[in-house]
């Protein structure tokens, strides 16, 4: 036999189903490049240059992980359905009289040829445009200094390592699968599957209670703390829900209708329906996989969008000044530092460095974290995320210095505020076995930089004196806090440059009277690089594998079509040869293609509508608060995700329409 004979066999079958192998090996480029950039990226040295680079080499590694899992599982899924289309064509070769051993080398070099496109072009792909990514993600994160490009050999050498691996698995996974086959089931590998499937309550039922459970858990959790604890629970319960109902759920559904005479009984839905019925076995897996899919792309992508979209909410909210220099006390300290006293020197060094505040308050109030429920809280109570709370107490002098507001408070009196969407704090109250009374609920107020974002219930309590602030602080391990802040008018380098001479000033200003105080000090314009660093990252991934799970489910999705029209070609051939019309066929086909196609668009949009609240809770661990924000962001990441949608069901509805016929 002539030695090039399996090349050239395989060669023309790749050729000859190029209608298959043509999406696969495009995605199969495009995820090899993707790997390749988001590696060489998270490799290069140039990323310790920018801000917040510790945090974006993290979340570029997450990503290279990611990608990489998905590769994985991704293109093993894909093959599939390639495996299964040509079941019939490996079967007839066997038939004829090729051994499986010669099948196996005619599958080990069209796997080589795959390999060869799909690695080679992804590598050259991503050489390509590795240096426009690496443009896109510095304007990201408005960094404005150029980073050197590089092919890394790095990230050439692990993909190459990786996706070789990915193609040797997929091979062998090939080779079992027709080792263990017969001709005959060969031969019939198209058909599999065409038994009516039975009704599986107890699966059917099952997903209801994943789902729903997952839903409640989404809607009822209150506490960011939570909500990062019990998201992947939530995940989890819906994915498998999804499965479910859509393997189990839609037959019920589906057998439901039929027993309703009147409506099944309709030539517009008795095609469909029994179409559907034994046929949804297989298809469940590709729906509920573009529903997850679909799912994430959503959530991915309106999560990271409002994070970048929201970055200056979130530095105003935690940084809510300029400039915030602070000490920490001993309350029982006999030499504490007064408030009149700190104020002063803030003044003096102001003045030394020529600087003229535009805006400057100090105060001093205390920071405590308690336990409990029912208006009783104590250091070590009810240690659940539900009972935590912490407290910020001022005093009303201090209260009225801030604000201008007059408060007359008496012992065992108190006002407040909950910050944030905190759950209010009783009436009635008592803190460290003190007892007090809500007299008034104040307007929202800032207590020390960053204290208007709690990731669990805080209030500010506003007490009469400092005996109170000192009762109400007498669990033992609290601090006095003594805080200024400070606004200017000055540039944000010039900004940095006074907050440390500020911070050296009141480090000098008072070593003579207890060299044990020290200052901190939080700068606006030292923190805003990093944020931008870090949100500007977070959206990068969420656009790079919200692009990568969209190839997936297109891919997905057209190669469902193909299926689904080969499948049907004969079906709706006989329905033609029994008396339907062409034009009675084509209305069955419609109304079949898009109830299934828009079903899992239909779930994911009441997945992300379920999880929002959640979501909500989990963008507060990132110091986001503007909830109408999300919601413009999901919107358009819903809307612009169907528009995409709706123009993959036109492109690969041809497909379909054209097999049939």
């Amino acid at each position: 036999m002539n030695k090039l004979f399996y090349p050239r066999l395989a060669a023309q079958n790749i050729r000859k189903n190029g209608k298959f192998y043509f999406p696969y090996l495009l995605t199969a480029v495009g995820t090899v490049m993707m790997f390749y950039i988001m590696c060489s990226l998270a490799s290069n040295p140039g990323i310790t240059d920018m801000p917040g680079s510790a945090a974006l080499a993290s979340i570029l590694w997450l990503g290279t992980i990611v990608i990489g899992l998905f590769a994985i599982i991704f293109l093993y899924y894909t093959n599939s359905f390639l495996i299964k289309r040509r079941k019939k064509e490996l079967g007839l070769y066997n038939i004829l009289g090729m051994e499986k051993r010669h099948i196996a080398v005619i599958l080990g070099i069209e796997t080589i040829y795959t390999a060869l496109i799909g690695i080679g072009g992804g590598l050259v792909c991503g050489v390509v445009f590795n240096k426009l990514v690496m443009m896109l993600l510095s304007r990201m994160m408005n960094f404005t200094q150029p980073i050197k490009f590089e092919v890394s050999i790095t990230a050439l050498v692990t993909t190459l390592i990786l996706f070789g691996l990915i193609f040797a698995l997929i091979l062998i996974s090939d080779i079992a699968r027709i080792t263990i086959s017969n001709p005959i089931e060969l031969l019939r590998g198209g058909n599999v599957g065409e038994r009516e499937p039975k009704t599986k309550l107890i699966m059917t039922i099952l997903g209801v209670l994943c789902l729903g459970v997952g839903y409640y858990i989404a809607i009822t959790t209150e506490s960011p703390i939570s909500a990062l604890a019990l998201f992947f629970v939530a995940v989890i319960l819906v994915i498998a829900g999804t499965y479910l109902l859509f393997t189990a759920g839609s037959i019920a559904v589906l057998k439901l209708l039929r027993s309703n005479k009147g409506y099944y009984y309709k030539t517009k839905h008795f095609i469909p329906v029994s179409g559907m019925i034994y046929r949804m076995k297989q298809n469940a897996v590709g729906l509920s996989n573009i529903c997850i899919l679909s799912t994430m792309v959503l959530v991915m992508v309106s999560g990271t969008l409002c994070m970048y979209l929201g970055t200056d909410d979130a530095i105003a909210s935690l940084y809510p000044h300029d400039i915030t220099i602070k000490t920490y006390m001993n309350m029982n300290s006999p030499d504490v530092i007064t408030v009149e006293k700190f104020h002063a020197a803030v003044n003096n060094i102001c003045t030394e460095n020529g600087v003229t505040p535009s805006y400057h308050a100090s105060y001093a109030y205390v920071n405590l974290t308690a336990y409990g429920k029912n208006g009783v809280y104590t250091a070590d109570g009810d240690m659940t995320v539900s009972a935590v709370r912490g407290f910020y107490i001022m005093t009303a002098e201090d209260y009225t210095a801030l604000t201008d507001v007059t408060l007359t408070l008496s012992d065992g009196e108190c006002a407040v505020y909950d910050i944030g969407s905190s759950r209010a704090l009783e009436d009635s109250f008592t803190l460290f076995g003190s007892d007090y009374k809500i007299i008034k609920r104040i307007a929202p107020l800032s207590v020390g930089s960053g204290a208007t974002v709690n990731l669990y219930d805080s209030s500010v309590i506003i007490v009469a004196d400092t005996a109170d602030m000192a009762q109400a602080a007498q669990s033992g391990s609290a601090f006095l806090i003594m805080n200024g802040d400070i606004d200017t008018d000055l540039s944000d380098s010039d900004n940095s440059a006074f907050s440390s001479a500020l911070h050296q000033g009141m480090e000098d200003a008072f070593a003579d009277e207890n060299e044990e105080l020290h200052f901190t000090y939080v700068c606006r314009a030292d923190n805003k690089a990093e944020f931008y660093g870090l949100y500007g990252g977070f959206f990068f991934l969420g656009v790079f594998l919200g692009t990568l799970f969209i190839m997936a489910t297109v891919l997905i999705i057209y190669y469902k079509q193909i299926s689904e029209g080969y499948d049907d070609k004969e079906r709706f051939n006989i329905m033609q040869k029994v008396g339907m019309s062409h034009s009675e066929v084509r209305s069955c086909i419609r109304s079949q293609v898009v109830t299934v196609f828009f079903l899992p668009l239909a779930a994911a949009a009441l997945h992300i509508a379920a999880a929002f609240k959640m979501i909500t809770r989990l963008l507060l661990l990132f110091s986001l608060t503007n909830v109408t924000l999300f919601a413009l962001t999901t919107l358009a990441t819903v809307f612009i995700f169907a528009l995409i949608y709706a123009a993959v069901y036109a492109l690969t509805a041809k497909v379909y329409y054209k097999i049939v016929g």
